[in-house]
C-alpha cells in the first residue's frame, strides 16, 4: 500500500513538472513561430537592371532592416509576367513567396486567351509600391513646341506621323493607342523591339514621337537631343514640374500612370499581410527610398491591399477596351 502511494505521488510529480515545462516553452514556441523567421521571397516578372528591378532591390534591402529577416529578389521574366505570378499563386500561403505586379498584370488579362490564374480571385493585395508616368518625347530640332503642336499637324495630316513605342500590348503602346481615341488623331503606331531603336529613329525622323518611360529618354533630353512635350498622368511630375500634362494640353480625360505593387498567394494570413504592408509604409516613407526612387522616375507610394486590388480591376477594364478597340489579338 505504502508502495502504491509513493509510485502514485512521484507520478503525479513527473507530469506536474512536465506541465510546468510545457508551459515555460510554449511562449518561446510562439516566438519562434512569429513571421518572418525565415527569408521572404519577392518574385519579380521583369529581368535584372530595369527600373523595377532596382526600385524592388531599393525596397527589400530596408523591409530586410525592418523585419529582421532578408527578403530576396528573385528574377523570373516571361510573357505577361506569367511564369512569376504562377510561381506565386502556386506557392504555399505562408508569407515566405510573395511577388511584384504591375499594370502589365492588368494588360496581360486582356492580351492572352487564357491565363493560368485569376489574378482579382488568386492575388492576395498587399500594398503598391511606387507610380510612374509616360512622357511623349519629340526630336529636339522639331517644330513640335507643344503637344498641342503635335495634334495639330496630327489632324492636318491625318495617317502620315508615325509614334514609336515598345513591343504592341505594353503599356507605351497601349498608352499611345488610347492618345489616337483620346486626341481624336489618324496616326500609324509603330513597335520596335528596345528603347534606344526608337531614339535613333526619331532622330532621324522616321517617327515624329515617342512614348516611353522617363529614364529611357534622361540621356537624350539632358544632351539636349530630345524634348519632352507632356506627361501621362493626372498631375505635374514631381520629377518634372515644368512639363505639362497631357490634360493640360487639351486632351481631356487622357490619363495613363504605371504602378507596381506587391501581393501573396490567396489564403495568406491576416497579420502576415498586415504586417508587411505596414513594414512597406514604413519604407516607402523614408526620404532616402524617395530620393532614390525619385532618380529613376518613380514616384514611392503606398496603399491599402483594397486599394491596390481596386487599381488592378480598374485598370482590367481600361485596357480591355483600348485592346478591344485597337484589335490587337490575343497571344
Amino acid at each position: 500500500m505504502t508502495k502504491r502511494l509513493f509510485d502514485a505521488a512521484r507520478r503525479g510529480l513527473l507530469l506536474a513538472t512536465a506541465g510546468a515545462l510545457l508551459l515555460a516553452l510554449t511562449p518561446v514556441t510562439q516566438a519562434q513561430a512569429k513571421w518572418p523567421d525565415k527569408p521572404v521571397r519577392l518574385v519579380l516578372p521583369f529581368g535584372a537592371g530595369g527600373v523595377a528591378d532596382v526600385t524592388a532591390r531599393i525596397l527589400a534591402d530596408k523591409l530586410s532592416d525592418k523585419l529582421g529577416q532578408r527578403v530576396v529578389v528573385e528574377n523570373m521574366p516571361g510573357p505577361g509576367g506569367i511564369n512569376a505570378a504562377r510561381t506565386v499563386v502556386t506557392a504555399t500561403p505562408d508569407g515566405y513567396t510573395m511577388g511584384l505586379l504591375s499594370n502589365g498584370t492588368a494588360i496581360s488579362v486582356d492580351s492572352f486567351r487564357k491565363l493560368p490564374f485569376d489574378p482579382v480571385k488568386d492575388f492576395a493585395m498587399i500594398s503598391l509600391m511606387g507610380e510612374f508616368d509616360l512622357v511623349f518625347v519629340v526630336n529636339a530640332k522639331s517644330d513640335y513646341k507643344t503637344f498641342g503642336d503635335f495634334v495639330k499637324a496630327a489632324k492636318a495630316a491625318p495617317g502620315k506621323m508615325n509614334v514609336g513605342t515598345i513591343a504592341v500590348g505594353s503599356t507605351q503602346n497601349l498608352g499611345a493607342e488610347l492618345l489616337k481615341s483620346s486626341a481624336d488623331i489618324n496616326v500609324q503606331i509603330v513597335p520596335y523591339k528596345r528603347s534606344p531603336d526608337i531614339v535613333v529613329a526619331l532622330l532621324r525622323n522616321d517617327v515624329q514621337l515617342m512614348v516611353e518611360f522617363p529614364p529611357a529618354v534622361q540621356g537624350q533630353v539632358s544632351a539636349g537631343e530630345l524634348r519632352i512635350l507632356a506627361t501621362s498622368a493626372a498631375t505635374r511630375s514631381k520629377q518634372l514640374p515644368d512639363v505639362p500634362t497631357i490634360q493640360e494640353a487639351g486632351v481631356k480625360d487622357y490619363v495613363v500612370s504605371s504602378w507596381n505593387g506587391v501581393f501573396a498567394p490567396k489564403g495568406t494570413p491576416k497579420e502576415v499581410i498586415d504586417t508587411m504592408g505596414k513594414a512597406m509604409h514604413e519604407v516607402l516613407a523614408m526620404p532616402d527610398v524617395i530620393e532614390q526612387f525619385a532618380k529613376l522616375g518613380v514616384q514611392a507610394k503606398d496603399s491599402t491591399p483594397d486599394e491596390l486590388m481596386n487599381r488592378l480591376k480598374s485598370d482590367i477594364a481600361k485596357w480591355g477596351a483600348v485592346i478591344d478597340k485597337a484589335g490587337i489579338p490575343k497571344k
